[in-house]
Parts: structure tokens; sequence; C-alpha cells
């Protein structure tokens, strides 16, 4: 645990945001590892059948994702107020819904699992083993629910620490699976699938026996639990909005992906490998973003909103060098970092393009995401998700689809930072409204309340 409302601002979001980065660079890490394994065991058209699959599975787990966000606002700012029997009642209700939420979205994944890929026009020489990495997958979305759900109670107390260690297990467990399913055990695409669930299960217990053992005020439990009506409808007013928003995100990468699918195996497999790269560059403004928001939870509840207007502009100013430095990289090796996947030259080339078009707006991305990271942390979700969901729906997605009649897959690339700049653009004019201030959950009458 680490109390966050007392000394520097900036040294402590950034204390916070290093073992975020790096648990997230570990899980990034076996991503492009099982990307690497499988592109260079079972070929181009598996590696696109995994591609094709990302945007699905996180369209179905994002609504549980957000839920869990408004479930760590809540617990940052109960914990900033030294509410701890709170603390406990949010566990408890967000454990309930992550529960039954993932029993609901295994059961929808599986059963409408082959007309999504058909919606979204997935390549016929590919369909099948998307589908049998999709079916395997969902059968251990439970495991994801449950760790996203601990990984929410720990950020939310400070500990950024812990949940790195599960990250670290979890991943380097994930590669070595993958080599001894695909390598080894010749299972292929399944191979891939069990690989994950199996690492993800194992994160998922550690984690809970590492809650109950070492706090005190704090237990995951299976009886005795505490639903608490008013915490689950604060976080259905923070969590909703940022849940909806994820998943309107995703679904807008399948519509973007169905674009991409126009243009045949090459260019989808090109379009698997360079998100996965632009994944990694991404991740410093996540995490700084999602120490940001612990951050202003933490010192709202506490009543200190001087410290998290220097923390917001000391994360933008941290997060612009970082940005330009990546970006500068990606541009320069993107052919080699696109090699690591594939020795097609067309889809090495393919990627190179895409990563040399986005590179230097990743400084757009970044800046957006801290915009809401301050938002989100103060309680403040509904504004950023139509900021977030106008940026993509109503400027990428259309653009992208006009752009590619005349420009090909080059139009569908350069919509990319066009919605970006849209984003940070309008998450800031937001921002300084100074609406966000009013949404805080913990007030003094809450504060005091039992």
């Amino acid at each position: 645990m680490k109390d966050l409302t007392q000394g520097k601002e900036s040294t402590l979001i950034v204390k916070f945001a290093i073992p975020l980065l790096v648990g997230n660079l570990f899980h990034q890490f076996y991503h492009l590892a099982d990307s690497i394994i499988v592109g260079q065991f079972l070929g181009k058209s598996a590696l696109a059948a995994v591609g094709v699959t990302m945007p699905i599975i996180f369209t179905l787990i994002s609504l549980v994702v957000g839920l869990s966000i408004g479930f760590n606002v809540i617990i940052a700012q109960y914990f900033g107020a030294k509410n701890y029997s709170k603390v406990q009642h949010t566990v408890d209700t967000m454990n309930i819904i992550l529960l039954i939420s993932s029993i609901i979205f295994t059961i929808i994944g599986l059963i409408f699992l082959n007309p999504i890929l058909s919606l979204i026009k997935t390549p016929a020489d590919i369909h099948e083993q998307a589908a049998k990495y999709l079916s395997i997958y969902f059968i251990g979305l439970i495991f994801f629910f449950g760790y996203n759900g601990t990984s929410a109670i720990l950020r939310g107390m400070g500990d950024s620490k812990t949940p790195l260690y599960f990250i670290v297990i979890s991943s380097i467990l994930n590669v070595l699976l993958d080599l001894l399913f695909i390598a080894i055990f010749k299972w292929g695409i399944n191979g891939a699938a069990w690989a994950t669930i199996i690492a993800q299960g194992v994160s998922f217990f550690w984690s809970v026996i590492y809650i109950n053992r070492y706090h005190h005020f704090l237990k995951i439990r299976l009886f005795h639990i505490h639903f608490d009506q008013f915490i689950f409808k604060k976080s259905i007013q923070i969590g909703l909005p940022t849940a909806l928003q994820q998943s309107f995100v995703a679904l807008g990468m399948v519509a973007l992906l169905s674009v991409v699918n126009l243009f045949g195996t090459n260019v989808v497999a090109a379009y698997s490998i360079a998100t996965r790269i632009e994944s990694f560059i991404s991740l410093p403004a996540m995490n700084f973003a999602a120490a940001l928001s612990t951050f202003v939870g933490q010192n709202i509840g506490a009543q200190r909103l001087d410290r998290v207007r220097t923390g917001y502009i000391s994360t933008q100013r941290i997060m612009f060098i970082i940005t330009v430095c990546l970006s500068a990289f990606i541009f320069i090796f993107s052919t080699s970092l696109s090699a690591l996947f594939t020795n097609d030259i067309d889809v090495i080339q393919i990627s190179k393009d895409y990563l040399q078009i986005v590179a230097f707006f990743f400084v757009c991305f970044s800046a957006m995401f801290i915009n809401n990271g301050i938002l989100r942390g103060a309680g403040d979700t509904l504004i950023p998700m139509f900021i977030t969901l106008f940026s993509l729906w109503v400027v990428r997605i259309p653009l992208a689809f006009i752009l590619s009649k005349p420009f090909g897959y080059y139009g569908i690339w350069w919509s990319i930072p066009v919605a970006w700049f849209f984003g940070m653009t309008l998450s800031y004019l937001y921002y300084k409204t100074g609406n966000w201030k009013k949404k805080t959950v913990v007030n003094k009458e809450i504060v005091t309340s039992e």
C-alpha cells in the first residue's frame, strides 16, 4: 500500500507508474513473443488469424475492464479518505459483478463466435484458425476478469509493484507454454490459446492468495460478502461510461479491421504486426495515465486539489519527453522490428509504412491519455467517453473508409493520427473547463458515514 497524498507529486507518480509500465511491458512481451512464435512456427495465416481475434476479444472484455476501473477509482478515493470498511465493501461488490459478467460474456462469446468472424469479413483462409483460437480463449475469460479485479484493488491502494510480479511470472510462463505447446507438442494455434488461459489462471489465484495473506483489513472471500448498493451505483456511474468507451473503441477496431480485411491476408498480417509494435510505444502513456488516475483519486479523497493540478502538469511534461524518444526509435527501426515477426517482404513493407506514418503522432495519443487519466481519477468519465467515441466513430472510421478508396491501405493508416489529434484537443478543452472537479465520489458526508 502507498499513500499518494504526501510527498513530491512527480516523484510519486513516476514511482507508481514504473512498476505498471514494467508489468505491462512484460504483458506485451508475451503478446509479442506469442505473435513471433505463431508467425515463425505456424506461418503468416496463423499470425493473421490471431490478429483478427484481438479486437473481438477486446470488445467482449472491455465492459468488465471498464467496470473494474470504476471500482478502482472508488477504492482509491476511500483509501485516500482512510475509510477501510468501505474499501472492503467496494471489493466485495466488485467481485460479485465481475463473476457474473465473466460467465455472461463467456456464453455470449461461444454462441456468437462464427457470426462475428463472418460479420467482420474475416478472410476464408484464416476463419477456421481464428475460430479455434477464440473458442478456447473464451473458456478462460473468468481468469482474465478475476486478475483485472485483483489488480484494480491493489492499484487503488497505491500498490503497483505487486501486480508487476504477477505479470512477470504470467508472461514468462506464457512464453514457455507457447514454445511447449506449439513447437514441441505441435498443437498449432490451439496451443497459443491454452498457454494464455493457464498463465492467466496462475496469476489470478496467486494474487488472491497474496491479498488475503498480507492485507489485514481486506479479504477476497466467497462467503459473508457485503453487496453495497451505493457503491454499485457509483461504480456504474463511473465505470459504465469507461466500459462503453472501451467497448465502442474495440468495436471501432473491429470496424476498422473489416476495412483492412478487404485488402487481403498480407495487409491483415502487416496490420497485426504493426499494431503489436504500436502497443509498446503506447504503454508509457497508458500506464502514466493509470498512475495519474490513482494519484488523483487518493488526493481528491484527501481534499488535496492543489496536488492534482501539479501532478497533471508534471505527468504531461514527462510523457512528452518519453514519447518523442520512442517515436523516433519506432520510425528508424520500423523495418527491423517488423522483420521479427515474418520473412515475407511484402508484409514487412506494409507494416513499415503503417509505423512510419503514425510514429510522430504518438505525442497526440499520449497527451490524450493523460488528459483522460486526470478526468477518470476524479470520477468524471461520461464526457471523455463522448470525446473518444467522436474521435473514433465520427473521425477515424469514416475517414479510413473514405481514404481507402483512392489511397488504398495508406488511407486507413492516415485516419489514425487524425483521430488522435481530435481526441487530444477535445479532452484538453474539457479539462480546462474544470467541471471534472464536481464529480468526486467521496465527499465529507460520505467519508464520515457508515
